[in-house]
């Protein structure tokens, strides 16, 4: 499971391990026979593969947000039925079937608006209102007292109870997720991940099945871990992703740049004007002259579905006698691995893929970088604009490279609202457009020894 090269059989015996779990519970509690839960199973495994199929690689984050939160929606459900449908149950199993609802309906609910902001039917910037921190803390207290009500409350006013313990952490999912920007968004999908998994094991706790539980801890054990590590790689605290501290500027775009289309592949230097004018710069005799490549993927990559071309375009280095790398950031993209995952997809050899911390010191030998479709993540502002998204945030260090050449849709910024400054560099060339059409122009040249891309 830990190794890309086994990954998929590892997946494989993962979904074999379920469905076999699942088949002991219903032998445990003597219900083989039952048909409903057999129909079931295939309505869902059947749902599963369609969706397999059916969802394109660009659409894998809204994906795993939507499983998040049917995860949490499923655990809430059982610990509804438990509250409502027993007239009996102990204070155990009360108090634990009531956390189980919230932790449940929360992350189903944030996952939703996650799914939705990630496929832009929402905005994908932070949404806050005037006292947003305030009103999300006075109903996190509200819900904390309807838990002891639900406890204290008898059976008389528990249905109530329950009611407005489900609604109240629809509302707190949905208000906390709302006011998370682009750049939290990978480490939100990792937190929900982990919440799904938390209210999966308190689920177990409160019906008494262990291996609900130990599942459910994985789950939660792993994508705290993973949150962890994503908080790390951003310079972020999980104290203020959970507290909403997702700051923002509002940076004017009109930058009064003329677009170049890939269609001409014309490109001077983004520090186009100087005292003897400006001066083009030829990619092809660029890539021809390197020695040492390193590509670097983002998510303009993953829009356009360009992870073919770029190993394309790496195979025709290789065979030209060139050294190629990837640099891969642990958040660029939409979620945690996503440019693995793409690349994987393209069948690029996993040796080829160099972490961020590996790969940085080596910045200052390369040759030429080739950034596709990514911008946060190279942004140079990361250690100078205070107050923004990715303060702080450790950077792929691109600029150290001799030259860069980018290929981006436009100069605009990027998820995160901030302005980058790479653009404006003297080694900087730019190619405007769609990643598809600019790599096979690329490459076309390469193939013509035309040497005149600019």
């Amino acid at each position: 499971m830990n190794k890309p090269q086994t990954a998929v059989k590892g997946n494989l015996l993962g979904a074999l391990c379920i469905l076999g779990s699942i088949i002991l519970t219903m032998s445990y509690y003597g219900i083989l026979d039952v048909q409903l839960l057999w129909i079931s199973m295939v309505i869902g495994g059947l749902i599963g593969y369609i969706w397999s199929l059916w969802v394109k690689m660009i659409k894998m984050p809204q994906l795993v947000a939507l499983l998040n939160g049917f995860g949490g929606c499923a655990s809430s459900l059982v610990a509804y039925l438990i509250l409502v449908g027993r007239s009996e149950v102990n204070g155990f199993s009360l108090i634990t079937a009531a956390m189980a609802l919230a932790v449940g309906a929360l992350t189903f609910s944030g996952s939703m608006i996650a799914a939705a902001k990630l496929n832009q039917w929402l905005n994908q910037r932070p949404i806050i209102v005037k006292n947003h921190s305030t009103i999300n803390y006075l109903v996190l207290v509200f819900l904390i007292f309807l838990l002891f009500m639900i406890f204290l409350g008898g059976n008389s006013h528990r249905s109530l109870f329950t009611a407005l313990v489900a609604i109240t952490s629809l509302f707190i999912g949905v208000f906390f997720t709302i006011r998370v920007g682009g750049a939290d968004m990978p480490i939100t999908i990792s937190l929900l991940n982990s919440l799904s998994g938390v209210a999966g094991a308190i689920a177990g706790l409160a019906i008494r099945d262990p291996l609900l539980v130990a599942i459910g801890g994985v789950v939660g054990a792993s994508g705290l871990l993973l949150t962890q590590v994503m908080c790390r790689s951003m310079n972020r605290r999980i104290s203020d992703i959970l507290g909403g501290k997702t700051v923002i500027t509002q940076l004017e775009n009109d930058l009064n740049q003329s677009e170049i289309s890939s269609e001409d592949l014309v490109y001077s230097k983004s520090n186009q004007q100087d005292e003897k004018g400006s001066k083009e710069e030829n990619i092809d005799s660029i890539l021809r002259s390197a020695q040492r490549i390193v590509i670097v993927p983002g998510y303009g990559m993953a829009l356009s579905q360009a992870q073919h071309l770029v190993k394309e375009l790496a195979e025709k280095l290789e065979g030209m006698g060139k050294e190629v790398k990837y640099a891969i950031h642990p958040v660029a993209g939409r979620m945690p691995g996503h440019m693995n995952v793409l690349l994987a997809e393209a069948d690029v050899p996993y040796e080829q893929l160099c972490e961020m911390d590996d790969i940085n010191p080596s910045f200052k030998e390369t040759d030429v970088v080739l950034v596709v479709g990514a911008n946060d993540v190279v942004n140079p502002a990361a250690a100078t604009a205070t107050g923004t998204p990715i303060y702080g945030m450790p950077i792929l260090l691109v600029e150290e490279a001799k030259h860069i050449i980018v290929c981006n849709r436009d100069k605009n910024p990027g998820y995160s609202g901030v302005e980058n400054p790479l653009y404006q560099r003297e080694h900087v060339t730019m190619i405007l457009g769609d990643a598809c059409e600019s790599l096979s122009k690329i490459m076309s040249c390469l193939d013509n020894n035309e040497g005149d891309l600019v």
